[in-house]
């Protein structure tokens, strides 16, 4: 089984922001990583190749870094 973690998007300030998502984990993010989702039910689902898995968000990367014009921000 995969774990699910709630999941909160950034502002490009690196600031929470909005709602959390329910997200499936495939990549073993811990508590506070700042990861990549994809939150788009099909693409979701072709991570899994089964078009009938109830997904709508996954996270797929641990970011180790964040560059925004040209400025590390993470």
């Amino acid at each position: 089984g995969k774990r699910l973690l709630l999941v909160r998007r950034l502002s490009l300030a690196m600031e929470p922001e909005g709602v959390e998502l329910i997200c499936l984990d495939v990549v073993d993010a811990g508590v506070g990583d700042k990861v990549l989702v994809v939150q788009e039910g099909s693409s979701a689902r072709r991570i899994f190749q089964d078009d009938w898995i109830p997904v709508q968000a996954v996270i797929v990367g641990v970011l180790d870094r964040v560059d925004i014009g040209g400025e590390r921000v993470l």
